[in-house]
């Protein structure tokens, strides 16, 4: 076979959306919509840049490159090794996929269970249980990825998502409201920083090879053919999420009139409820289940693949036992702990994949020298800003303050723009040496 047919680029860019697809993607663009209000549109233009744009970036740089460890390598070897290491543990085992099972949890079966039954641990513990062992079940065969994704997953959560619009739009749920104080007179801006805070391109770097393998698995070897179908994946996984997103944004601030939402998860409570009475909360717990399955499943077996590839001391079965259990273990000590781990490493090396992206992308035009200093000044920079938040108490705030945009959580962009500067500048300075040797 030489080439895709259109309806298995469809599957494909079906399965690449259910893998990013989670909690998270529900929960954040519902609450944008509601804060921003009657600008939600226009705060809906910047998440969308950075929510849908930097991952599908992602994949795309990831299938030039042909993998994750072939795009690291051009800035180190040391580094290749480390930071595909850092991203798969954070993503992985020790965060988003045991993260996705709790929240599983809270929002598919806490609400039903009696008080006396609420929130024990035991409860927890019997969900996950049978929760992980479905995400194993399902990640033994990868080649069946797309048939399961594309052809059931995505389809049952895009029918879901597609009922819930259209009740909304047949029965308004309320009026547009002005917007809070953090989206007035900055709401593109504002938008901008809450998509990039979804830090979906770290999942983007991770997807990148299963979407690859994916189409060679389909009989395509050409690398060039592809790095395109990977592309056009990428395309369309983001035009879908672009329109869910927007989905989501507008019941978001439709509700912005009616009761009192901390939280995304409350918004879509609030939605769910006026639009469908008691059976509402089936239908969000059933949406929620399913958006944290497809997630766990993309990752387990992004995860099995890189340590299977990485550490061979375990064919990809057996890892994807061991990933799946290790999951589960910490989806029961208690994410407050892992998050304070966690989450930390992943504002430390998130501005490190962004950069990689983007040299990725231009690589005709980076050399060596670009693709090193700009990590390394990218690198040091996060590295300080992380201790300055978690050990120091912010004290480093007043200087770190004096970079620019340091203040909305990306005062990265500089160092790296330094970095790209003096990269160029060491590669003139070499390039007569290296032409005399």
């Amino acid at each position: 076979m030489n080439r895709l047919s259109h309806k298995e680029l469809v599957f494909i860019s079906f399965m690449l959306f259910s893998m990013f697809f989670g909690a998270g993607n529900l929960i954040f663009p519902a609450f944008l919509g509601r804060s921003a209000g009657i600008e939600m549109w226009l705060a809906l233009g910047g998440f969308i840049v950075t929510a849908v744009g930097l991952p599908i970036l992602g994949v795309i740089a990831v299938g030039k490159a042909g993998s994750l460890h072939v795009l690291s390598t051009r800035v180190h070897p040391w580094f290749a090794l480390l930071f595909p290491f850092l991203i798969y543990v954070s993503i992985g085992p020790g965060l988003a996929i045991p993260r996705a099972g709790t929240i599983a949890y809270e929002m598919g079966m806490n609400p039903f269970l009696p008080d006396s039954l609420a929130n024990h641990s035991l409860m927890l513990l019997l969900y996950t249980i049978v929760f992980f062992a479905m995400v194993l079940w399902l990640s033994l065969s990868p080649s069946k990825l797309v048939d399961r994704f594309g052809k059931i997953l995505t389809p049952l959560l895009l029918a879901l998502i597609g009922i819930i619009f259209i009740k909304g739009i047949i029965t308004p749920i309320g009026t547009f409201t002005a917007p809070t104080d953090v989206y007035a007179g900055n709401s593109f801006f504002q938008g901008f920083i809450d998509g990039y805070l979804t830090m979906d391109a770290l999942a983007a770097l991770v997807y990148g090879i299963v979407v690859a393998n994916t189409i060679r698995s389909k009989g395509l070897g050409d690398t060039s053919l592809i790095a395109k179908y990977t592309m056009l994946a990428g395309l369309g996984a983001g035009i879908l999420l672009a329109i869910i997103y927007g989905i989501l944004g507008y019941l978001g601030a439709s509700s912005a009139s009616i009761g009192v939402a901390e939280n995304g998860a409350q918004t879509l409570t609030i939605v769910m409820s006026v639009l469908f009475g008691e059976i509402g909360t089936v239908l969000l717990g059933v949406l929620f289940t399913l958006a944290c399955l497809c997630v766990s499943i993309g990752l387990i077996i992004s995860c099995s693949q890189y340590f299977s590839n990485t550490f061979p001391i375990l064919a990809y079965k057996g890892w994807a036992v061991v990933l799946s259990v290790i999951s589960l273990t910490v989806a029961n000590l208690g994410l407050n702990q892992i998050l304070a781990v966690s989450v930390p490493i992943l504002g430390a090396i998130y501005p490190l994949a962004v950069v990689l992206i983007v040299l990725g992308l231009l690589n005709r035009y980076v050399n060596h020298s670009i693709y090193l200093s700009t990590v390394i000044f990218t690198g040091v920079f996060s590295l300080i800003e992380t201790i300055n938040h978690t050990f120091l108490g912010d004290v480093l705030d007043s200087v770190l303050g004096y970079f620019p945009l340091y203040q909305e959580g990306v005062g990265w962009v500089l160092p790296a723009i330094i970095g790209v500067i003096v990269g160029a500048i060491v590669h003139k300075l070499k390039a007569p040496v290296l032409a005399k040797s």
